[in-house]
């Protein structure tokens, strides 16, 4: 595959082949309102705040809110999971309704049925339109195991909707799974449900490791394997999620500084943007948020999901915009 320049300007004299607008497939039962105390940097509530983060930024143009969608029913998560793992969740029984690591609740229940949808839409859609960059604005899928939770994960999204697609549509995935910890729901999904190996191919789920100049090299390899899928046809839609968490100042990640975080994100943007021009069609897009923890700042993880959103329009959309994430140092601890 061709080298790309990860520059943000590499589209500059190349007509865009995607809209100047995002598809966010929100509605508000994606966010669970208890009590964030009672979960990890309130995650659950991550959506509505960051929306809300927007609202009166220039970012909030670019986004364009789909809400017709409903929840997941117990047989779509079938597809990933076992019958009495998710019958026992969705009931509240224990040990498997906690295994996630967060305080159920028969409301937190029914944000994640809507957290999975959202994600399970958001594919649908850019497969329907190609052209419209879709965005699942969640996270709390990509540690979950068939038989349970873990890591703040219910339940595993990204299997889910891989496997319904492919059996739908016949529509093949690849992952950029950017949040710092390793994403064990797919692997751990395989032998579950063989036909994922189909849906997601194994050598097509990039969560690259390591910290600094090896993180991005890991992530170039990456790129480079997917890339050469889809150049060969193989590759019907792409998916990224760029988890905040792999941040430096983060709570529980720390792979890269601010300016590696956000070329991470140029990176994959300015391939996909090469994919396209070299096809000469939009291949369908799919974003998440995954991960970000910040006790002390949690408006710094919001600034990073912003960041990312801005680099995919100049980038993929020609959109002039410019985001400089404000990222608050982390207080040294004494």
């Amino acid at each position: 595959m061709t080298t790309q320049n990860d520059s943000t300007d590499t589209h500059a004299s190349v007509q865009p082949h995607y809209a100047p607008q995002l598809d966010v497939l929100y509605r508000p039962e994606v966010s669970f309102e208890g009590n964030d105390e009672n979960h990890a940097s309130r995650t659950p509530t991550k959506a509505r705040r960051f929306l809300e983060h927007v609202a009166d930024q220039k970012l909030s143009d670019y986004l364009n809110i789909l809400r017709e969608f409903g929840p997941l029913a117990n047989s779509e998560f079938l597809r990933a999971h076992t019958r009495e793992y998710v019958e026992a969740f969705f009931r509240g029984e224990e040990p498997h309704a906690s295994s996630n690591g967060l305080e159920w609740s028969p409301e937190f229940a029914e944000s994640v049925r809507y957290t999975n949808s959202s994600l399970v839409h958001a594919v649908e859609n850019a497969l329907a339109h190609p052209a419209r960059i879709s965005l699942s604005p969640t996270g709390g899928f990509h540690h979950a195991t068939p038989e349970s939770g873990r890591g703040f994960c219910s339940m595993s999204g990204q299997a889910i909707a891989a496997l319904r697609v492919y059996e739908q549509r016949g529509a093949v995935g690849a992952w950029f799974d950017l949040d710092c910890h390793l994403g064990n729901s797919i692997e751990d999904t395989r032998s579950h449900a063989p036909l994922l190996d189909q849906a997601l191919p194994r050598d097509l789920h990039i969560n690259p490791q390591d910290s600094g100049s090896r993180y991005i090299e890991n992530l170039r390899a990456g790129i480079a394997r997917v890339g050469r899928a889809v150049l060969r046809g193989e590759v019907h839609y792409l998916a990224f999620a760029h988890g905040a968490d792999s941040h430096e100042w983060d709570d529980l990640g720390g792979q890269c500084t601010t300016e590696e975080w956000l070329r991470a994100s140029r990176l994959v943007y300015s391939a996909i943007e090469y994919w396209s021009r070299t096809l000469g069609r939009p291949i369908p897009v799919v974003l998440a948020f995954f991960g970000g923890y910040r006790d002390d700042d949690a408006a710094s993880v919001l600034e990073l999901h912003a960041a990312d959103l801005a680099i995919a329009l100049r980038t993929l959309a020609g959109v002039s915009i410019d985001y400089a994430p404000r990222v608050k140092p982390k207080a040294r601890r004494r």
